[in-house]
């Protein structure tokens, strides 16, 4: 029904101009005055707000446990339990403790889980020997996390040679004319070896991090050549040279040096680094300080869909963006390009931003956690990786 001016509260003088500004604009005509009669709403979206439970109801996007996968960083040690302080509640893990955590989230509704292999330095190298051994700590926890859990949980290690190598790297590196590279194409067969052994002790999904080309086609390829035909793999498609990643380098011990052996004796190859054979190699063979040779350029979109694309040709069962909010338009724009499952990564960097944020009071961590998450799925992701996924549902957050 229509009201007139006369109808409603005396407002601010602010708020009455307010009133008036619009009336010009209407197509009642300018000028409100009294005994005028206001226009009625064309519609009344807020009749889809009036409850909580009229706003379920009608909510387009949903956060629940099925779509969460948490993140485990899994040490030599069985009993070991080493908290990472850059990352508030994530701990590394030996098998023992990982299994208890495995249950918890597995008692709370999280059916699939991501793990990352963490060494000492001592088993380091330039080759990345120990990211492919049998008996190393991915190998280990994927054995006991099968033989306690059986097919009730989804079991996904990353595949990628940083956590392994002496240098840091994602690849192996070689010497040339430019002075020390990532060699690509010498690191394919290392990648796919780790892939290989990952999926020899139980995994359901290897998930190439690195950032090599063709990397898709070659895990794909040895994996079937050993009989691993159902094993799947969700590449890390879209992955961003990013600031968000530093909480995460700390706790696996990967980030990029300009020590270590390979500055004073680089890796020898079978292949150029992609700079030519047999040419001059450059006086200064210090290791890139960086993964912007690999990583991608935080200023391209376009680029992500290239590269999603390559890996869904090559074979990939699932894409990822990574990180999440900052690139929530690359999630927005690939999603209608492609039919595979989308896998966002709700990085180190984004969790230990909002811890900081809830402890120094300036944020409430339950909304803010379950804001996020929805922003993410909201954009088009399917699932996502996440460091709050048990706590959030433990605590009720996302209720």
């Amino acid at each position: 029904m229509s009201r007139t001016v006369e109808d409603r509260a005396p407002v601010a003088a602010g708020a009455a101009d307010a009133v008036a500004g619009a009336a010009d604009a209407s197509p009642a005509g300018p000028g409100l005055t009294p005994g005028s009669v206001l226009p009625t709403p064309l519609a009344r979206p807020r009749r889809l707000r009036t409850t909580a439970a009229m706003r379920a109801l009608a909510a387009e996007t949903a956060v629940e446990a099925r779509h969460l996968v948490a993140p485990f960083f899994v040490t030599a040690d069985p009993d070991g339990e080493q908290p990472i302080h850059s990352l508030p509640g994530v701990a590394r893990l030996g098998t023992n403790a990982l299994l208890r955590r495995l249950e918890r989230a597995l008692e709370l509704g999280v059916r699939s889980a991501v793990l990352f292999g963490v060494v000492g330095g001592e088993e380091k190298d330039g080759h990345a020997h120990a990211a492919d051994d049998p008996q190393g700590p991915v190998a280990r926890a994927l054995r006991a996390a099968r033989s306690a859990f059986g097919d009730d949980l989804v079991l996904i290690t990353d595949v990628c040679l940083c956590g392994y190598t002496d240098h840091g790297h994602c690849g192996l590196l070689a010497p040339t004319s430019r002075g020390l590279v990532v060699d690509n194409d010498a690191s394919l067969a290392r990648l796919a070896a780790m892939a290989v052994a990952h999926a020899e002790a139980g995994a359901d999904l290897v998930s190439p991090s690195d950032m090599m080309d063709g990397r898709v086609a070659a895990m794909r390829a040895a994996l079937d050549a050993s009989g691993f035909e159902n094993v799947g793999i969700l590449s890390y498609a879209v992955k961003y040279a990013s600031a968000f990643y530093g909480p995460f380098r700390d706790a696996a011990g990967s980030a990029p040096s300009q020590g270590g052996a390979a500055a004073t004796a680089p890796v020898p190859v079978a292949t150029s680094g992609g700079w030519g054979r047999g040419g001059v190699v450059h006086h200064d063979l210090t290791p890139p300080s960086d993964r912007a040779t690999y990583q991608m350029d935080p200023r391209n979109a376009r680029e992500a869909l290239r590269e999603a694309a390559l890996d869904e040709a090559e074979g990939a069962d699932m894409l990822m963006v990574k990180p999440a909010l900052p690139y929530l338009d690359i999630l927005a724009r690939l999603r209608p390009r492609t039919s595979l499952p989308l896998v966002a990564y709700f990085v180190s960097g984004e969790y230990a931003m909002l811890k900081a944020a809830a402890a120094a009071g300036v944020l409430d961590e339950a909304s803010a956690v379950r804001e996020a998450l929805t922003a993410i799925r909201r954009a088009g992701a399917d699932l996502v990786f996440t460091y709050h996924a048990v706590e959030a549902l433990e605590k009720g957050w996302l209720a």
